[in-house]
């Protein structure tokens, strides 16, 4: 019998490590009260695992205000900005370690406040792939921010090199990229990705709706996808050198349901501007125009205002226990079913009715990946 616990390791103790640690022991407490089971959670058992099988293990981040503190403190730490709705976090026997900053920090954040901002410590790295065996890690978490395109690799080859599998929650192409992928299916270790899905978020909404108008004969001319928010992700994306692969894996997440892809010049989909007060409040402006019976117009608009990071939190638990239910099975490389369903660019697209089918088969053991 495989081991219950699920053993996790996390780059990046930001505002979406915050709302995933603060989530699992929210969830210890509703085992307790069956009926809000639901809550949240697409699933609250998946396979033989719940939420509260998961324990961190290790953790990595490069600001001095987390780098050697306990991961209680960490995930409080500032620059977080995210709701609290879990403040009673144990004494996690965790500290955070100091990861490689690499092209982590973009130059212009200099020019914001430190309570907005990462500030890098003053500490030498370590060693992240003796880190990851001497922890026992299973998984690891990557949520370093947009346009680490070199951290990224960095923490992939540390989990080839440990036998770790790896679940990529950031736009930098490490799954669906064949390179990558082969390695992985190589040395025979799990990995999912890329750029995390949120519950009901901006993309998986344009993605239902794009489906929608296209199997209700509706002809799609125009549409844009306008996202605002006040935490480091929104601060960090204002550089836009960096946010070359988000706008592809945002782009591609919502062509992939059309039959014919829009032109480049009728679909904007990406960040458009970061307001400091609205912190971890995301709000999406989505327009789209088309032509219905007749050559009759049609333009629909909706603006989505959540809580960013809680938003993706769910979406990951389940990615986690799937990652495991893979390494129980012995089943490496890329996982297409759970990669499809959770990330907005997996190796291979599929509708969202389709990968979810999929991912309730991979659960079951009825499908390898």
């Amino acid at each position: 019998m495989a081991n219950k616990v699920i053993r996790i390791a996390i780059a990046g103790i930001g505002n979406c490590s915050s709302s995933l640690i603060q989530g699992i022991e929210y969830y210890k407490g509703v085992g307790k009260r069956p009926s809000d089971r639901s809550l949240g959670l697409m699933h609250y058992e998946l396979g033989r695992y719940k939420p509260d099988d998961i324990k961190i293990v290790a953790a990595f981040d490069i600001d001095r205000r987390k780098v050697g503190k306990s991961l209680r403190e960490a995930v409080f730490a500032e620059p977080n900005c995210t709701k609290v709705f879990n403040q009673n976090l144990p004494n996690y026997p965790v500290t955070v370690n100091m990861g490689e900053a690499l092209d982590g920090v973009s130059a212009h954040m200099a020019d914001y406040p430190e309570d907005r901002r990462f500030i890098v410590a003053g500490k030498r790295p370590c060693n992240v792939l003796k880190v990851l065996k001497r922890s026992g890690a299973e998984i690891l978490l990557n949520y370093l921010p947009v346009g680490s395109e070199r951290a990224t690799s960095y923490y992939a080859e540390a989990c080839l090199n440990a036998g770790v599998s790896l679940i990529n929650c950031v736009p930098v192409f490490i799954a669906s990229n064949k390179s990558w992928a082969r390695r992985f299916e190589e040395k025979n270790i799990p990995i999912i990705g890329d750029d995390i899905k949120s519950q009901i978020g901006a993309t998986i909404i344009h993605r239902t709706l794009t489906k929608l108008f296209m199997d209700r004969g509706v002809k799609i001319d125009n549409t844009y996808q306008l996202n605002v928010g006040g935490n480091t992700d929104f601060l960090n994306m204002l550089n836009q050198t960096r946010l070359k692969s988000k706008k592809i894996s945002k782009t591609e997440a919502v062509q992939s349901q059309l039959n014919n892809p829009l032109d480049a010049d009728n679909i904007h989909i990406g960040p458009s501007d970061y307001i400091p007060w609205l912190k971890d409040n995301k709000i999406c402006f989505l327009r789209m125009e088309g032509r219905g019976f007749g050559n009759m117009p049609l333009h629909f608009e909706l603006r989505l205002s959540v809580e960013d990071s809680p938003n993706s939190a769910g979406v990951v638990i389940d990615a986690i226990r799937c990652c495991k239910l893979a390494r129980d099975r012995g089943i490496g490389g890329v996982l297409i079913s759970p990669s499809a369903y959770f990330m907005k660019h997996p190796a291979k697209q599929f509708s969202d009715e389709k990968a979810r089918n999929m991912v309730e088969e991979f659960i079951a053991n009825k499908r390898d990946r």
